[in-house]
């Protein structure tokens, strides 16, 4: 009998979790990238309101933020602490990251480029690993640094973990 890994287990209850919660994952993926576009929008709109003092662009950053927030609540439907602002602020740093990376890449850079890539996906595979509860955060202090739970003795790093789960689980191209 062929042992199932760690990664597969994780496939497995991030499966489970989806269809106990009717999630469609590729939709939430396009939301989840909707709203990072929407966090960038706000911060735009906050830079042009500074920099021209015209009180429009944080009317408009007000408007902007409503709707992000009403999007991010179709994602996290449940939450405990911070895993709201911590998920907003996963989605803003991976969409800042990718924006780098893409300058990086554009001048020929491509090293450099691809270890920010790198860093947003790693950031992006956190935020799904905190919404669909691959995280255990209950004993997020008691396991190690690389682990998803007490049982989970895979050598590679949580970030590393979870971006493989999202990749197996996450298909954008399914309509």
């Amino acid at each position: 009998m062929k042992k199932i890994t760690d990664i597969e287990k994780l496939v497995q209850k991030a499966q489970k979790f989806s269809k106990e919660k009717k999630i469609d994952l590729s939709s939430d993926e396009d939301l989840s990238i909707a709203i990072m576009n929407l966090v960038s929008l706000e911060e735009h709109f906050f830079f042009s309101g500074a920099k021209t003092k015209k009180d429009k662009y944080y009317d408009l950053l007000d408007q902007v933020r409503q709707v992000r927030k009403e999007l991010l609540g179709k994602i996290i439907q449940e939450y405990e602490g911070e895993v709201w602002c911590i998920s907003k602020h996963l989605l803003a740093a991976s969409m800042r990251l990718i924006e780098v990376g893409t300058k990086y890449y554009s001048k020929g850079e491509k090293s450099q480029a691809r270890d920010f890539f790198s860093k947003a996906y790693d950031l992006y595979s956190l935020f799904w690993g905190l919404n669909l509860k691959l995280v255990d955060t209950e004993k997020i202090n008691k396991i190690g640094n690389n682990q998803l739970n007490i049982h989970d003795d895979n050598k590679k790093s949580l970030l590393a973990k979870l971006g493989e789960v999202v990749q197996k689980i996450i298909d954008c191209c399914k309509e």
